[in-house]
C-alpha cells in the first residue's frame, strides 16, 4: 500500500497527501515585488494537479532582502492584497497554501538567471545588500554591508511583520528560509559569518538569529498552524556548516515550536562539490528526523512515484518536496497516484481526462 498518499496532520492542518510543492523562484514580478497573473497561474496549476501543499517562491520580507529586483515580496499590505486571490484559489482546489519567507542577505541585488545573473548596479535599480560580514558571495556579486545590532533586530521584525500579513491573507503554513546561502544560512555558516559578537563565533551565536526568527514568528503565527524551516544540511565544504550542526539546530527549532524541517543543502559556497544524484539529500532528512525528533521534508532530484513513496514508507521523511519535476508535469501528484494504484479525485473540470 502506498504511503505517499496517506494524509499528514500537522497541528490543525490536514494535508491530503505527502506531495509538497517546493518554493521555486520565478523572478517575474515588477520592480515593486507584487504578485502578478503569472503567479496565480503558475501556483494554481500545481493545486489543480493534486499537490497537498503549495509554497510560494522565496518571498522577501524586506525590499533589501530580494534576490533580484523582480522577486516576490510581502513587506507591505499591497503585497498581501496581491497574494490574496492566489491563496483563495489554492484553497478552492483542496491545496494548503504556504509561503516561504526569505531574506537574500549578501546574495541580493542580482539579475535574474536569464539576464546573466551577477550584481545589479545602483544606477540600474540595484541596492547595497546586508550580511553577517562584509564578504561578497563571489567576485561578480555586490559587496554587502555587515549588519549591526539594530539591523539584526530589524530583520527579526521584518520576518514577524511578513508572518502577520501572511496570516491576514489566509496562508496556512509558513516556511522560514534558512538555506541556500541566503541571510539566515549566512549567519549559520562559519564560512560566511566572521563576526566575533553575539551573532558569530561558536555554534550558539551563529545559530542565534535563525532561532530568534523562528521564536518570534512562532509567537505571532497561530498556535493551530504549522511552521516549517528550510535548512541547508551541509555547505559541502570542509570547515563549513554540516549535518551534525543541522541536527543540533533542528533540535532547537523543534523546541521553539517548529513542526517540520525541510532538508536541502548547499548554496553558500561558490564551487562546492555536490554529489548530485537521485534523492541525494534524503539521508539528511532521515538523520534530522531520527536524531532531532522532528518531522522532515526531503527535497532534491525526487522524480519517480515509487522513489517518493519509498522515502515516506521507509521513514526517511514525512513528505517529499518537488520542484523541477513539477515544472515538467504539474499533474505529477495525480499521475503518481495512478502509478501507485491509489484512486484520488481529479478536478471535476478534468474528470473526463482521468484514466480509467
Amino acid at each position: 500500500m502506498s504511503q505517499l498518499f496517506d494524509p499528514l496532520t500537522l497541528r490543525s492542518i490536514r494535508l491530503k497527501n505527502r506531495v509538497f510543492v517546493s518554493p521555486m523562484c520565478q523572478y517575474s514580478c515588477g520592480a515593486d515585488g507584487l504578485a502578478l497573473s503569472w503567479h496565480l497561474v503558475n501556483l494554481g496549476r500545481y493545486a489543480v494537479g493534486g499537490a497537498a501543499l503549495v509554497f510560494t517562491e522565496a518571498t522577501a520580507v524586506a525590499a533589501v532582502g530580494r534576490i533580484t529586483p523582480n522577486d516576490l515580496g510581502l513587506w507591505s499590505d499591497a503585497h498581501a492584497d496581491a497574494l490574496r486571490p492566489i491563496v483563495a484559489f489554492l484553497k478552492s482546489q483542496g491545496a494548503v497554501p504556504g509561503v516561504q519567507l526569505a531574506h537574500a542577505g549578501r546574495k541580493a541585488s542580482t539579475a535574474a538567471p536569464w539576464n546573466g545573473g551577477g550584481k545589479v548596479a545602483l544606477s540600474d535599480g540595484g541596492w547595497t545588500p546586508v550580511a553577517p560580514s562584509a564578504v561578497a558571495f563571489s567576485p561578480t556579486y555586490p559587496e554587502p554591508v555587515a549588519l549591526d545590532a539594530s539591523g539584526i533586530a530589524a530583520v527579526v521584525h521584518d520576518f514577524v511583520a511578513a508572518a502577520k500579513r501572511a496570516r491576514a491573507v489566509g496562508f496556512e503554513v509558513i516556511e522560514i528560509h534558512a538555506a541556500h546561502g541566503y541571510l539566515l544560512h549566512q549567519f549559520l555558516s562559519p564560512l560566511s559569518n566572521q563576526r566575533d559578537d553575539a551573532w558569530g563565533g561558536d555554534f550558539e551565536r551563529r545559530a542565534k538569529l535563525t532561532l530568534d526568527v523562528a521564536s518570534a514568528v512562532r509567537e505571532v503565527w497561530p498556535a493551530e498552524l504549522p511552521l516549517f524551516v528550510r535548512i541547508s544540511s551541509t555547505d559541502w565544504v570542509e570547515g563549513g556548516w554540516d549535518l551534525p550542526q543541522s541536527i543540533r539546530l533542528a533540535q532547537g527549532l523543534r523546541e521553539r515550536g517548529v513542526d517540520l524541517v525541510d532538508c536541502s543543502s548547499g548554496g553558500n559556497v561558490l564551487g562546492a562539490k555536490i554529489p548530485l544524484g537521485p534523492g541525494y539529500q534524503v539521508p539528511f532528512a532521515k538523520a534530522v528526523r531520527q536524531e532531532a525528533g522532528v518531522a522532515t521534508g526531503a527535497v532534491g532530484l525526487i522524480t519517480e512515484p515509487k522513489q517518493a513513496d519509498d522515502i515516506v514508507a521507509s521513514g526517511s521523511a514525512d513528505a517529499v518536496l518537488l520542484a523541477r519535476e513539477l515544472m515538467r508535469d504539474p499533474n505529477w501528484a495525480l499521475h503518481a497516484a495512478r502509478a501507485l494504484g491509489v484512486d484520488v479525485p481529479w478536478p471535476v473540470q478534468h474528470e473526463r481526462a482521468k484514466p480509467a
